[in-house]
């Protein structure tokens, strides 16, 4: 399964956020969204796996982003042209 969840983050748009919700769904079984974000915390590389484009179901970035903290996330997702308010994001506008 972690390959599986690793493999869908490389194909996320640079400008474009999921949930874990989204990955769980991929999956195939939405409850496991709470397993994605575990997978998420132990991911070997950020620059290949960019897991910094997961964002909660409301929008809101992680507390405990693995590749810096939140601050972190924020501007790796500015970079990507993505508008971060209050470390939430605009879901029906940036989610793939």
């Amino acid at each position: 399964m972690e390959k599986q969840v690793y493999e869908f983050l490389r194909t996320i748009p640079k400008g474009k956020v999921v949930t874990y919700g989204q990955i769980a769904e991929y999956l195939g079984n939405k409850k496991l969204a709470r397993t994605v974000g575990n997978i998420l915390h132990k991911n070997p590389d950020g620059d290949k796996y960019p897991c910094y484009k997961v964002v909660n179901s409301k929008g809101y970035l992680s507390k405990n982003y693995s590749f810096g903290g939140i601050k972190k996330q924020k501007e790796k997702l500015e970079a990507d042209g993505i508008l971060v308010t209050n470390y939430k994001v605009d879901l029906e506008k940036y989610r793939l």
